[in-house]
């Protein structure tokens, strides 16, 4: 494993890549968005992005590869579609209906429609209507709480969410007059907009939640420290197992195949979880360290001893400048950077560090 760590700002709070990876964009963890454009070997700022309420968050980005346009949300229950025109991102508002704060967004694979997560227990399925020339939203209102992270299935049709309820669910997202029937999927043929197909427990709120490659599995991250797989290749309900781990919990995850997935967190370093030939599913290592060997977990936990011993005595922490470990705080975004042979080959990272990391495996 090789890295490569970049600092594009005090505090980072999401990003994504455009479909060729030659521009990424990501909100300086505040109302902004900053599009930057290869120029060489140099990262440029091109355009920065500021219709969201100043005084509000931007909780949420993400860039369709095939139709190249931006959606993001925010605090502000605002959402944004970014087009690009006559050099310049022009934004389309999109009206939520939420009474809390928007929390992720994320296109469906075919770029017709993209679902929004949000504080006040609701999910807003958004989707232009041609005929009024604007884009409407439907809800999925059947949490109990904050929905913090959601995913689509490959079909377009399935709607995976993970919310601070400590529980995931499956619902069906089909919108008539813009999705194709589904004639097969693991939960069946009878898909009516908003209802539960699945639901999965967990002990801690549910960070993040993604659907593998296939659409056979499904993964989710949770507070206890913890990452469920479920595979319903032969039907749902599916069979469940979850890998407890001894470090802080995860906030985000990407699968790099079938086979293994990658997490970030607050442990500031990616884990690797593998399956093995029988089938079970366990921590394999964290992707950092000289030849992508283990760091030993000891030096972030003194690092941390000294700097608040530093405090306690000196009242500042200038004797410590640096952790070891290549992010200096909590990640809260992983993205696939790019593939080979059907696997992730290179993902990058961005933290509330201010950097943005380039992982090669």
């Amino acid at each position: 494993m090789s890295y490569e760590p970049r600092q594009i700002a005090a505090s980072v709070s999401c990003h994504a890549w455009n479909g060729d990876k030659t521009k990424f964009a990501f909100s300086p963890n505040n109302h902004e968005i900053h599009v930057l454009g290869k120029q060489g070997a140099e990262w440029e700022l091109e355009h920065v992005l500021k219709e969201h309420d100043e005084a509000q968050r931007v909780t949420g980005i993400d860039w369709a590869p095939q139709t190249n346009r931006i959606v993001t949300c925010s605090q502000d229950r605002n959402a944004y579609v970014w087009k690009f025109e006559a050099n310049t991102w022009k934004p389309t508002l999109v009206i939520l209906r939420i009474s809390r704060a928007a929390t992720a967004v994320k296109w469906s694979p075919k770029e017709n429609k993209f679902a929004v997560a949000s504080g006040a227990k609701a999910v807003s399925v958004c989707y232009f209507e041609n005929d009024n020339d604007w884009w409407v939203s439907k809800h999925i209102k059947k949490h109990k709480s904050t929905v913090l992270g959601l995913d689509w299935h490959p079909n377009n049709v399935l709607l995976a969410t993970a919310s601070s309820d400590f529980k995931t669910r499956v619902f069906a997202a089909a919108i008539k007059g813009i999705d194709t029937r589904v004639d097969n999927t693991p939960y069946g043929t009878k898909l009516v907009f908003g209802e539960i197909l699945g639901e999965y427990s967990a002990v801690g709120w549910v960070h993040a939640i993604k659907w593998s490659p296939s659409g056979n599995q499904l993964a989710y991250v949770s507070h206890d420290s913890a990452i469920s797989v479920i595979n319903v290749a032969n039907g749902a309900p599916g069979e469940i197992q979850t890998v407890k781990f001894a470090d802080l919990p995860l906030l985000d995850l990407l699968w790099v195949d079938e086979s293994r997935i990658a997490g970030v967190g607050h442990d500031r370093t990616p884990f690797l979880f593998e399956v093995n030939a029988e089938g079970w599913w366990s921590f394999s290592r964290k992707l950092e360290g000289k030849g992508g060997a283990p760091q030993k977990a000891a030096g972030g936990q003194q690092s941390a001893f000294n700097i608040f011993k530093n405090k306690v005595e000196t009242g500042q922490s200038t004797n410590i400048t640096t952790l070891d470990s290549i992010h200096q705080n909590s990640v809260n975004s992983i993205q696939a950077f790019a593939s080979a042979g059907g696997r992730v080959t290179e993902f990058t990272s961005t933290g509330l560090d201010g950097r943005i990391v380039h992982w090669k495996v």
